[in-house]
């Protein structure tokens, strides 16, 4: 994705700004929408609301984590005003050609059929449990796992404290593991047949 150059100074000071934070910003408005073209729907919006107001991007130091910060409260607005659920599957976010690469990847080929089946039955699983928490948890993990953002990062985006991402993210990965355990053990300990 790449900045119209508008010829004038403040224009190329604004290109030169978010030039370097755009793929970056569209990973994370991604991750926010599950879709390609709405995600590029975002960034455009968010760019053409900020060109206007580029003085206040001047006068940032870190203009990837205010950018994102932006988007992301743009993403909420939108959200809220057009009444629709932020919330999709943990597989949408990937084309499914992507999605079957990656998870094609996984599956070691000389394994036996039984080992094949079970891995296919874990990724099932985690699908599952991922796609059963609250969209906000499982964006947050998934920035944080997958994506690689540091803590930091969030907390500057999300606007909250670095603890308050730390203690989110245990929140997200329990509640993962009760998901993951749920799908994986069906029955109740105490209905268990014993030997």
């Amino acid at each position: 994705m790449t900045l119209i150059p508008f010829g004038r100074s403040r224009a190329k000071r604004f290109e030169h700004c978010v030039q370097p934070h755009l793929a970056g910003m569209y990973r994370f408005a991604f991750r926010l929408t599950g879709q390609r073209d709405d995600a590029e729907d975002l960034v455009q919006d968010v760019l053409a609301k900020l060109f206007p107001k580029a003085e206040e991007l001047f006068a940032v130091e870190q203009h990837g984590a205010w950018l994102n910060r932006v988007l992301y409260r743009h993403f909420i607005d939108l959200t809220r005003k057009q009444g629709r659920r932020a919330d999709r599957p943990a597989s949408s976010l990937m084309s499914e050609e992507a999605g079957q690469n990656f998870l094609d990847s996984l599956v070691d080929r000389g394994a036996e059929p039984d080992r094949q089946l079970s891995d296919r039955q874990l990724r099932l699983a985690m699908d599952e449990a991922l796609n059963s928490l609250p969209p906000d948890q499982r964006s947050l993990l998934l920035l944080h796992d997958v994506d690689g953002w540091n803590q930091e990062d969030i907390a500057k985006v999300l606007d909250v404290a670095v603890g308050t991402v730390k203690s989110r993210l245990h929140r997200c990965r329990a509640g993962l593991r009760k998901n993951l355990g749920e799908q994986l053990e069906p029955f109740v300990t105490g209905m268990r047949v014993e030997d």
